[in-house]
C-alpha cells in the first residue's frame, strides 16, 4: 500500500513570469523515455513482480522504497510545470480570444488539453507509455537497467538545466539531480554487491560534478546526496545493508533515514476564467461551502 503525505519534497520559488516553451522542455523530465513518469513505473512494476522477497529482502526494499520516492518527484516536476505555466493567457469575453497567446507557443496541448498544467508527455507532446517499461524478471539484468535508466536520466535533466534559466525550473532540477545521484549510487552498490563488480568506479555519468550546478550544490550542502529513504513507518529498513559505507565521489558517511524527508508546501493554483478552470465561480463557491457546512452539521442551510 502507498500513503499520501501533502507536501512536495522541497520548497518551489513563485514563479514571477510566465516561460511555457520552458515548461515545454521540462515535460521530457516527466513523461520522456527518461523521465520520472519513466522511472517510477520501471521500479514500481519491478517491486510488484520482484521474486524471492524472503530471500533477497535488501534488494526488495530498495526497488520498493525508491519507487514511493519517483512518485514525489512526478508529483515535483508536474507542479513545476504548472507554475511555469502561470500567468500565460488573460481573462476575458470569449470572443476577443483570451487565450490568443498560447497558439504560437511549442506545446499547445499544455492550453487545449490540460488547462496549463502538466501531462504525461514527453517535450513534443508525445504521450508517455508503458513501453518505457523493463522488467525482466532477472534481478541483475533489472537493476543494471536502472542502473543506465538513472543515468540517461540524470544526462536529459543536466540539458534541461542548460536550455532554461527559470528559478523554478533550476531549483527542482537542481534537486533532482542530487536525488538522481542518490539513486545511480544505490544501484551501483546494489549491483557490487550482487556481481563482486565495483560500478561506482563508473560514476558520475555525465563526467560532471553535481556541484557545477549552482542549485543542486546547496542541497549537496545540506547532505541530501548522502541520504536514502525508506518511505515507510516501519517496513524496507534493510536498504542498510546497501546503502552504506562512503559516498564515493566526496567521502561522506551515507545514511538511511527512517520515513521521509521533511517536505514543504504544495503550491495552491489561480484560477483560470479563461479556462473555465476549476469552473466555479464566487456564487458556486458560495453554495458549495453552505452545503459543506450543512454535511458537517454546522448550518441550517436547506435546498
Amino acid at each position: 500500500m502507498f500513503k499520501r503525505i501533502d507536501k512536495l519534497l522541497i520548497d518551489l520559488p513563485e514563479s514571477k513570469n510566465p516561460d511555457p516553451n520552458a515548461a515545454a522542455a521540462v515535460q521530457e523530465l516527466l513523461g520522456g523515455k527518461f523521465g520520472e513518469m519513466s522511472t517510477l513505473n520501471n521500479y514500481m512494476y519491478q517491486s510488484f513482480n520482484f521474486r524471492s522477497k524472503k530471500k533477497l529482502r535488501p534488494f526488495y526494499d530498495l526497488v520498493a522504497s525508491i519507487t514511493a520516492e519517483e512518485f514525489g518527484h512526478v508529483e515535483l516536476v508536474s507542479n513545476t510545470i504548472n507554475l511555469m505555466l502561470q500567468g500565460t493567457t488573460f481573462p476575458g469575453d470569449p470572443n476577443i480570444a483570451p487565450l490568443q497567446n498560447a497558439k504560437n507557443l511549442r506545446n499547445t496541448s499544455h492550453f487545449i488539453e490540460t488547462a496549463q498544467t502538466a501531462y504525461p508527455f514527453d517535450s513534443m507532446g508525445r504521450p508517455w507509455t508503458g513501453s518505457n517499461v523493463f522488467n525482466s524478471g532477472n534481478l541483475i539484468l533489472d537493476l543494471l537497467h536502472n542502473f543506465f535508466l538513472e543515468c540517461g536520466a540524470r544526462t536529459h535533466k543536466m540539458r534541461v538545466y542548460e536550455m532554461t534559466d527559470n528559478p523554478v525550473a533550476r531549483e527542482m532540477i537542481g534537486y533532482l539531480l542530487v536525488r538522481g545521484g542518490v539513486h545511480v549510487i544505490a544501484y551501483a552498490k546494489a549491483l557490487e554487491i550482487a556481481t563482486g563488480v565495483e560500478m561506482t568506479k563508473l560514476i558520475p555519468i555525465p563526467n560532471l560534478s553535481n556541484k557545477a550546478f549552482d542549485t543542486a550544490r546547496k542541497f549537496e550542502d545540506q547532505g541530501v546526496h548522502r541520504r536514502l529513504y525508506t518511505f515507510s513507518d516501519g517496513d524496507y529498513k534493510k536498504i542498510a545493508q546497501i546503502w552504506k559505507g562512503k559516498h564515493p565521489e566526496d567521502g561522506s558517511l551515507l545514511e538511511v533515514i527512517e520515513g521521509t524527508p521533511n517536505g514543504s508546501s504544495i503550491p495552491d493554483l489561480d484560477d483560470i476564467p479563461e479556462e473555465f478552470a476549476p469552473g466555479i465561480g464566487p456564487d458556486e463557491f458560495a453554495e458549495i461551502a453552505r452545503r459543506l457546512q450543512q454535511s458537517a452539521g454546522i448550518s441550517d442551510y436547506k435546498k
